[in-house]
């Protein structure tokens, strides 16, 4: 059975290690709406962060870092899993990522994550996964 969770209005890095976790317990999780999670911080500094990590290596030989807001959110839990390890490639096929709600899920209940929510936000700088990918010159 899979656990779908709706990204809307969730902080990215908590919400990944979240998914992290569940996903090393072996929970198979799809992530819908992930353009609509939130990066806390400055606009300016947020952007800048994210333009240094796109322009850093080669076109050749890497590192690859994406732009549409589905494969960033999968890059973010990849980064908190042991992805060079067997436990943590199969924890990382069994998490989904989408952008809006697939037909699949149109059905199915959705999970929030309470502990990632924007109400634990102190600040009210904030910036959407959605258009972070679209400043980096995503088409989706």
């Amino acid at each position: 059975m899979v656990t779908v969770i709706d990204a809307d209005g969730l902080l990215l890095g908590r919400m990944a290690s979240i998914v992290a976790q569940r996903a090393l317990a072996g929970e198979e999780i799809a992530l819908v709406n992930v353009e609509k999670a939130i990066v806390s911080g400055n606009r300016a500094h947020v952007l800048a962060a994210y333009y240094t990590k796109r322009d850093r290596g080669s076109r050749e030989g890497g590192p690859f870092f994406p732009r549409r807001p589905d494969h960033i959110v999968k890059r973010t839990i990849r980064g908190m899993l042991p992805y060079k390890r067997e436990r943590g490639i199969a924890a990382f096929k069994r998490v989904k990522t989408y952008v809006g709600v697939p037909m699949q899920f149109a059905g199915m209940e959705t999970e929030s994550l309470e502990a990632a929510h924007i109400d634990r936000l102190s600040s009210p700088r904030y910036i959407t996964v959605g258009a972070i990918s679209k400043n980096l010159g995503a088409k989706y």
